[in-house]
């Protein structure tokens, strides 16, 4: 039972569309019953893997794999290690709430919103379990259906802007993707003689340098839209904005830390030798990302585009710290995506509850609000403190471990860094002060109900977390070290190999890799 945990986790989802799809639409709590009871348990049984995980080491674990189509060398191969084990576990964890949070906010079509919330969360796990690359590609398109009808359906008044261009953008460097995959796979046969879509084994291959280059530039930008770096970060707010409240917490919480988590996954151990090479753009990108997206998200006149905005700052410091390439970089990239998900996804959902109440996210609309919700604005002051990085909430623990890595690989990139820090809280406390504090700007807030019995106990959990990681993360960063360890020593082999020439011109022939060589005349 233990080895095929992973497989029964993403079937319960799964059970749950197909138990709603014989029921009427307009059982309505039917509806909300089943999907609720289906991802709560799904998270539930998830937690088994924290406590049955073996953090000695680094090999994958709960490992599954089962021909699917043999022809062809596709694989059911699933696992997790240290680097997926809690990004797996936060994918539950906020599909739950998020399916909570929506429990009076969808009126119309709730049936299937109920089942694209439900198949997104089939498809966020899916890719932090794939260790073949066919079904990881499976699964990272799969994710895109639901999350263009939850925005497409359900968002706002330019939803669907909101929804081609989210669509577009991750169609092009999925594509790209794509290609990568397939060249890979072509040189793995072309090197063994038979054909596998295998993450570990290809991982094996020697691939040429200028090879890697290349294919590495394929996945990064794959990745990088998703994350989203600057300068492919111009499709988040928009799906952000638009998107209903569920869907900005999953937006958030999960799809985004795809990008960072794809780099981990894939680019390291796949392009050692390129990922090397393409650190200082990689590492100037994500500083430009965390002062551009702080800059931004200062000026914003809404709430919730300003949340949309912080994370463009927030997982550029993902990013820096996975560049560093030593064990308080990596640790801390790992924890401020987890950290990231919670306290955005907590921003998401509170900016939600206000919006149900107000039917407007405008700042200058929501002065004093302190007043009538009490409740709301304690738990408002909260997760934003820990969104700016106060010590003892979870989001000190990252960024502060992000800086220590960033500062011993170098010193310039951890001082530019460092500014995301000062602009986060000068943002965020002005946004405070003019939402909570400020003067009653308009008559309807003085009468707002605060939130429900519901509303606390979805906002307590998160709550709790951020304590938890602030003040006692070593719960959280011993599971992952080991794999981290060897993440490292993939990248320190790749340091001391001879200086790697860059391309100037290719095409897809033949060379050591029988896949590529140089341009003729």
């Amino acid at each position: 039972m233990e080895q095929y945990i992973l497989t029964i986790i993403i079937a319960i989802p799964i059970l749950g569309i197909l138990l709603m799809m014989p029921v009427s639409r307009k059982a309505e709590s039917t509806l909300k019953g089943i999907a609720f009871a289906t991802s709560f348990i799904a998270f539930v049984v998830s937690l088994y893997l924290y406590f049955m995980f073996d953090s000695s080491t680094a090999e994958m674990q709960f490992a599954v794999k089962i021909p699917w189509i043999t022809s062809l060398g596709i694989s059911y191969n699933i696992g997790i290690d240290g680097i997926s084990l809690w990004l797996f576990i936060l994918t539950t964890f906020l599909s739950w709430l998020s399916i909570w949070s929506s429990w009076n906010a969808i009126k119309d079509r709730l049936k299937g919103y109920l089942i694209s919330l439900l198949l997104l969360e089939v498809g966020m796990l899916g890719v932090f379990m794939s260790l073949d690359l066919f079904l990881f590609y499976v699964f990272w398109e799969l994710m895109l259906i639901p999350m263009y009808f939850l925005i497409g359906i359900w968002g706002g008044t330019n939803k669907i802007y909101a929804t081609i261009k989210f669509v577009l953008f991750t169609l092009v460097g999925s594509l790209l993707m794509l290609v990568a995959i397939i060249v890979l796979y072509v040189i793995h046969y072309n090197s063994t003689g038979f054909y596998t879509f295998d993450l570990a084994q290809i991982s094996a291959l020697a691939i040429s340098a200028k090879a890697q280059l290349w294919l590495f530039a394929a996945f990064a930008l794959a990745f990088a839209i998703k994350v989203p770096m600057f300068p492919f970060h111009t499709w988040l707010p928009d799906a952000h904005v638009q998107a209903p409240t569920a869907g900005s917490v999953i937006l958030a919480g999960v799809l985004l830390k795809m990008g960072t988590y794809g780099f981990l996954r894939f680019c390291i151990p796949l392009f050692p030798d390129a990922f090397v090479q393409y650190i200082p753009i990689i590492s100037v990108l994500a500083i430009i990302g965390i002062i551009y997206g702080a800059l931004v998200a200062m000026v914003q006149k809404d709430v919730k585009s300003l949340v949309a905005f912080s994370s463009v700052s927030h997982l550029g410091f993902v990013m820096i710290g996975i560049t560093a390439l030593n064990i308080q970089g990596m640790q801390g990239s790992i924890i401020q995506m987890v950290n990231h998900g919670i306290s955005t996804g907590a921003l998401f959902l509170i900016v939600g509850m206000i919006y149900e109440r107000r039917h407007t996210r405008l700042i200058a609309d929501l002065g004093g609000i302190f007043t009538s919700m009490p409740v709301w604005t304690t738990f408002f002051i909260i997760v934003a403190l820990s969104s700016i990085g106060l010590p003892f909430t979870n989001g000190f623990v990252g960024e502060f471990l992000i800086l220590l890595g960033t500062f011993k690989a170098n010193v310039v990139y951890a001082v530019f860094a460092a500014t995301g820090m000062v602009l986060a809280a000068a943002y965020m406390l002005w946004m405070l002060q003019r939402v909570v504090y400020g003067k009653i700007t308009r008559e309807e807030n003085r009468n707002l109900t605060d939130i429900n019995l519901r509303e606390k106990l979805i906002l307590i959990p998160l709550v709790i977390l951020i304590f938890w990681i602030g003040i006692y993360p070593s719960t959280f960063f011993k599971p992952m070290e080991k794999s981290i360890e060897s993440l490292l020593k993939t990248v320190e082999i790749a340091k001391g190999r001879t200086e790697i020439v860059r391309p100037e011109g290719v095409t897809f022939t033949a060379d050591v890799s029988n896949i590529i060589e140089e341009e003729g005349d």
